[in-house]
């Protein structure tokens, strides 16, 4: 059975998409009422040095890595605790 893995031991392949716990993680509902719901746990990929990769267009100066998400959930890297890869499918 896949067990989270912190992101101080080890990262995941770049590329892979995992799913992610993001501990503090608050997204707005629809509609324009500024309604909140925890979602600790997405679906993300991780891109290896994409901050180093892309230095002159974003001018971040902060960790190298970023998640990327699905639609409008993209996380910086400190804002990941966990991860472990997705699991087969049925």
């Amino acid at each position: 059975m896949p067990r989270w893995i912190p992101v101080h031991e080890q990262l995941p392949a770049d590329g892979q998409r995992c799913l992610c716990h993001l501990p503090k993680n608050e997204v707005y509902l629809p509609g324009k009422t500024g309604a909140t719901e925890s979602r600790p746990v997405v679906i993300l990929r991780f891109m290896h040095d994409y901050f180093l990769k892309n230095a002159s267009r974003t001018g971040y100066d902060g960790p190298p890595h970023f998640w990327l998400g699905e639609g409008t959930s993209n996380k910086f890297f400190a804002e990941v605790s966990h991860w472990m890869p997705l699991p087969e499918a049925p």
